[in-house]
């Protein structure tokens, strides 16, 4: 008779656990990979649209407009963003990714009218000459910092953190440093490079007023300047960047990739989109900078309902990464048996600093770079954003709104108690919202 009946597997040293506590016994060396959290986590899908019947008035599909555009950075600068989608192109830097990829992402956005974000490492020709709308990040590490860029650039994003690693920088390894990404970062070839957790030109927001008013002259006060923060304290970090003078706010939660960090970083810090929104809503609203400041939401954004969801609560737009990369090939069903090979799978491929991907995407690999067509790559990343834009245009339709930006948290209700106390909408069925007493209800 079978003794398995009374085997009971530990949930605090599962086999996965205990997998990682032999190979750091085996290695001495921590655990690196890209992608975001893998923990299941509080999300969008916790909230459900209450949509329009007696007491609101649904918007006819094909008949009635419902507006998608936006305007980023009016708040200080002469040339603000004009965008016909609330959908951007998070950072992804060349080095991380190929040179096609980064042309792929600018071909796609430029055709939907939407903007693309360099990343740290410099600016690509390939990327500013398809993208008609580019944001220049200045990041900690300076990697690649050139002032002509910054006039190049539409847009500066100042990254004072990142989603998947508050408090830490990023990593590039060296099998993926060849020598154009060595050159354009004033790095040696070959060699494991990793960026600063800190940017070395301030410590603190009055410093980075100072800096703002720096790239402000060097762009001629023309070019919006954005603050870049990872979702940790989201209410203080907001009000911070508004302090030092950002027309545009990005919240990056924990969700939201990297190409390369500590596993520990990527599953142990931050905190969820969900919570973090509402939160950066709080700060702009308490300011009164609602709506002048605009609130770009990152983070495991993947559908139009998710785009919605983040509008409703007060975003005015959301940026995608991980699910851009998706779009244009990355994890590819067909390329299954060479992603085996190299020790993964199809929909599991995580291991964007080994610089073998058979898709073309996270390499170096010029012979792997050359299998990404950007155009095609293009074409497939701008059909993704159409998709997510008529999915929120669907839903705001069915809330009774003319524009995206019309949704509101009163048109949503949520699913689970988490979700009801991190997104402060009501319980499905009830009007309780989990931290929230009758009189702050009243003053929302």
């Amino acid at each position: 008779m079978s003794n398995e009946w009374h085997l009971q597997k530990s949930h605090t040293f599962s086999p996965e656990v205990m997998a990682e506590i032999r190979r750091a016994a085996n290695t001495g060396v921590y655990s690196i990979r890209g992608f975001g959290a893998k923990r299941q986590l509080p999300n969008f899908d916790d909230l459900v649209f209450l949509g329009a019947s007696m007491s609101r008035y649904p918007l006819e599909g094909y008949r009635e407009s419902c507006g998608t555009d936006v305007v980023l950075g009016a708040r200080n600068a002469s040339e603000p963003i004009h965008l016909d989608i609330p959908v951007t192109i998070a950072g992804m830097s060349f080095g991380s990714l190929s040179a096609n990829a980064k042309e792929a992402l600018g071909r796609g956005a430029s055709a939907v009218g939407t903007s693309t974000t360099t990343g740290d490492g410099g600016m690509t020709d390939e990327e500013r000459s398809h993208s008609t709308k580019l944001v220049y990040q200045y990041l900690p590490s300076r990697y690649g910092m050139n002032p002509d860029d910054l006039r190049r650039a539409d847009a500066i994003e100042v990254v004072v953190g990142q989603g998947a690693k508050p408090g830490g920088g990023g990593m590039l390894m060296g099998q993926k440093i060849d020598a154009r990404v060595a050159s354009m970062r004033t790095l040696p070839e070959g060699v494991d490079q990793r960026s600063a957790c800190r940017h070395p030109d301030w410590t603190g927001p009055d410093d980075l007023e100072i800096k703002i008013i720096e790239l402000r002259e060097i762009t001629g006060w023309r070019k919006p300047i954005y603050v870049k923060i990872g979702a940790a304290r989201p209410y203080y970090d907001t009000a911070l960047a508004v302090k030092a003078g950002a027309d545009v706010v990005v919240v990056d939660g924990m969700q939201g990739g990297t190409a390369a960090t500590q596993d520990v970083f990527i599953e142990h810090v931050g905190i969820p989109t969900l919570a973090a929104v509402p939160e950066a809503v709080r700060a702009l609203k308490e300011l009164g900078m609602h709506r002048t400041v605009q609130l770009i939401v990152a983070g495991g954004i993947r559908s139009g309902a998710d785009v919605a969801k983040a509008l409703a609560l007060g975003a005015d737009a959301v940026s995608i990464g991980t699910a851009a990369l998706v779009a244009i090939g990355d994890n590819d069903p067909a390329l299954d048996e060479e992603y085996r090979a190299i020790g993964s799978a199809a929909g599991y491929w995580d291991q964007y600093q080994a610089g073998n991907d058979p898709a073309g995407i996270t390499t170096q690999d010029p012979v792997l770079a050359s299998r990404l067509d950007p155009e095609l790559a293009g074409r497939r990343l701008a059909n993704y954003l159409k998709v997510l834009t008529l999915e929120a245009q669907t839903l705001a339709r069915a809330c009774g709104k003319s524009h995206v930006h019309n949704l509101e948290p009163q048109d949503l209700a949520a699913l689970t108690v988490e979700a009801a106390a991190m997104a402060g909408v009501p319980l499905a069925g009830t009007t309780w919202i989990p931290g929230k007493d009758e009189t702050d209800r009243e003053s929302d």
